[in-house]
C-alpha cells in the first residue's frame, strides 16, 4: 500500500496557538488578547523588543512547550492517519527541544514516524527530503515558502495568518478538515 507522506509542524498547528498569551502578558505586563495576535511574531505582538522577547523565551521555554495545550480533535484525527500515512512532525523549535517534544507527544500518545527538530523556521529542504505530499502549519511565511517550492499546504487559520494564500495553500479551521482533505488527497492518488 503506497502512502501519503504528510508533514505537521506542531507550534500553533497541533497546538493551541494563543497558548504562549497568558505567560507573555504576565511577564510584559500587557492585556493583549487573541483577537490582537495579528503577527505571527511574539515581540511584536507584545509591542517589545526582540531582546527583550528572547530573553522572556530562553527563561519560560521549557515551561512553554511542556504545558499547550492540543487543538481540538488533534489526537485521534493524527491517530487515525497514522495508520494510513507516514506522519512527520518538522519544527522550527530549537534542537536543544527534542527530547521535550518527543515526550511532548508520548504524553499525548500521538504517533509518528519521525519527528524533526531543525533549530530554524526554514522547512523547505526538510519536507522535500521527505518527500512530502502535504505539510500542514500555521506559519504564514513558512506556507508560502513550502508551497511556491511546489510543496501542497494546509494552513491552520489564526487571527496572524490572515493574509492572501495561493493556489497550494488551503485555509482551514480545525483538525476535521483536514482528515478529509487528506482523505479526499489519498483517492485522487488512488491510496487506499
Amino acid at each position: 500500500m503506497s502512502k501519503l507522506n504528510i508533514c505537521i509542524d506542531i507550534d500553533g498547528t497541533i497546538t493551541d496557538p494563543y497558548y504562549w498569551l497568558e505567560l507573555a502578558n504576565s511577564y510584559f505586563n500587557k492585556n493583549v488578547t487573541e483577537e490582537q495576535v495579528t503577527r505571527y511574531y511574539v515581540h511584536e505582538v507584545m509591542g517589545v523588543e526582540r531582546i527583550e522577547y528572547e530573553e522572556f523565551y530562553e527563561k519560560n521555554k521549557f515551561k512553554i512547550h511542556t504545558e499547550e495545550k492540543l487543538r481540538r480533535d488533534v489526537r485521534p484525527i493524527l491517530n487515525i492517519l497514522n495508520t494510513m500515512h507516514n506522519i512527520y512532525f518538522v519544527t522550527a523549535r530549537d534542537k536543544e527541544l527534542e527530547m521535550l517534544t518527543h515526550l511532548y507527544l508520548r504524553r499525548y500518545g500521538i504517533e509518528y514516524d519521525g519527528l524533526f527538530v531543525l533549530g530554524s523556521s526554514y522547512k523547505v529542504d526538510k519536507a522535500n527530503e521527505l518527500n512530502c505530499n502535504l505539510f500542514i502549519e500555521d506559519n504564514y511565511d513558512n506556507a508560502i515558502q513550502l508551497s511556491e517550492n511546489g510543496t501542497k499546504v494546509v494552513l491552520l487559520d489564526t487571527y496572524y495568518n490572515r493574509k492572501p494564500l495561493n493556489k497550494n495553500i488551503t485555509r482551514v479551521y480545525g483538525w476535521k478538515e483536514i482528515y478529509l482533505i487528506i482523505k479526499e488527497l489519498s483517492l485522487q492518488n488512488k491510496i487506499v
